[in-house]
């Protein structure tokens, strides 16, 4: 993994692959199509060699929408491309913008094409597993990537964070600034993501084990809890200007699982000309970090997508070369039918102390698109 990581590092820099803009080159324009938003077949100059042949097969990418998280598009997909290219494969990646069913039909499509292995971020864990069990009868390795699919007998590999740690940062780090509010009982609201997306009934467990022993003890008092379908902000929006009218706008934290979320939390409180409250979010956006710093927003959770990507290219590249599961990673993750091999990641918290040390060192993000706007007036003198 360290060498790959490294000749990654080095082709990048040798090709100019931007790491700010997200964009693929001219020519690998995306497209779209019925199916979604797709990057055509690139095939490296490499595999001209005849001893690579083995990387010939593809590896097909199948993200989910860009609704959920603004990462999948203005992130992954850039990393994925760098990696690929770096390592001199052939690879897909389609964006099936929120819709199961075009997802499936991309998995049929790459599946046909000739791809070895499917990179799969789900929708949802039912068509997730039909994914899986199609590509199973055709010989082809699925590596669940940042979702684990917990219908069915599982994926081959599972990469992530250790999301049940993302939730747990967002309620260590609310816990004491609601706690120092000086309030008799903060009344809190508790916003969860997707109910059909995993991820959020981890990231739920998380901040809920902090959260719920101060409602049991009637420390702080919950004032609403709710889900919002498919991730959709504007949903969280109503659901949320819902809650505040309800609640004759005495809100005072709010535990919402993403910065997208976040983000409508903050509308709809200004919308009522409400203050800003502690408020939790996750993937560290361009727009949850513009939140933190004009104190909308408490803090966010970085998850350094690069080396989740680059960890998931690297697995299925392995895999791609006919190396097992269990030879890529020991640790393992139950996905209520088996252990399914896992590459788990730490995330970080982020707040308005630690940014410069945190996305911008990493240069996950840049001052240069946070600062921008209404949010320049907010941002260290000397960026």
């Amino acid at each position: 993994m360290g060498n790959f990581l490294k000749l990654l590092s080095l082709l990048v820099t040798l090709f100019g692959i931007s790491a700010c803009t997200g964009l693929t080159s001219s020519a690998e324009a995306e497209k779209i199509s019925a199916t979604g938003v797709e990057t055509p077949a690139f095939t490296s100059p490499e595999l001209d060699n005849p001893t690579n042949n083995q990387l010939a097969a593809s590896i097909a990418v199948l993200l989910p929408d860009s609704i959920s998280s603004a990462r999948w598009e203005a992130d992954d997909r850039r990393f994925f491309e760098q990696a690929f290219q770096a390592a001199g494969v052939t690879y897909t990646i389609v964006n099936a913008v929120g819709d199961a069913r075009a997802q499936q039909t991309q998995a049929e499509q790459a599946i046909t094409n000739g791809a070895k292995v499917l990179l799969l971020v789900n929708l949802d864990s039912g068509s997730g597993a039909a994914i899986i069990a199609q590509a199973r009868e055709a010989g082809v390795k699925v590596i669940d990537y940042d979702r684990l699919t917990v219908e069915g007998p599982g994926a081959d590999i599972y990469v992530s964070f250790d999301n049940v740690s993302v939730g747990r940062l967002m309620g260590e780090t609310l816990q004491p600034i609601i706690d120092g509010l000086g309030l008799e009982k903060p009344r809190v609201v508790v916003l969860n993501g997707s109910p059909t997306d995993n991820n959020s009934s981890l990231f739920a467990q998380g901040y809920k084990s902090i959260a719920e022993p101060k409602f049991a003890s009637g420390e702080w008092e919950k004032v609403d809890e709710q889900a919002v379908p498919n991730w959709d902000n504007q949903q969280a929006l109503v659901i949320y200007e819902q809650i505040l009218t309800a609640a004759g706008g005495k809100v005072d934290a709010t535990f919402a699982a993403n910065d997208g979320l976040a983000g409508s939390v903050i509308s709809a409180l200004k919308g009522q000309k409400l203050a800003p409250i502690p408020l939790s979010g996750q993937d560290a956006t361009i727009g949850g970090i513009q939140h933190i710093l004009s104190g909308w927003q408490t803090m966010t959770v970085y998850k350094p997508i690069e080396l989740e990507a680059e960890a998931a290219a690297d697995a299925a590249i392995r895999l791609l070369k006919g190396e097992s599961p269990t030879s890529i990673t020991s640790d393992t993750i139950n996905n209520g039918q088996n252990d399914i091999p896992y590459i788990k990641l730490s995330p970080i918290a982020v707040t308005k102390q630690n940014i410069a040390e945190t996305v911008i060192a990493d240069g996950f993000r840049t001052w240069a698109e946070i600062c921008v706007g209404e949010f320049e007036q907010f941002c260290p003198a000397n960026h």
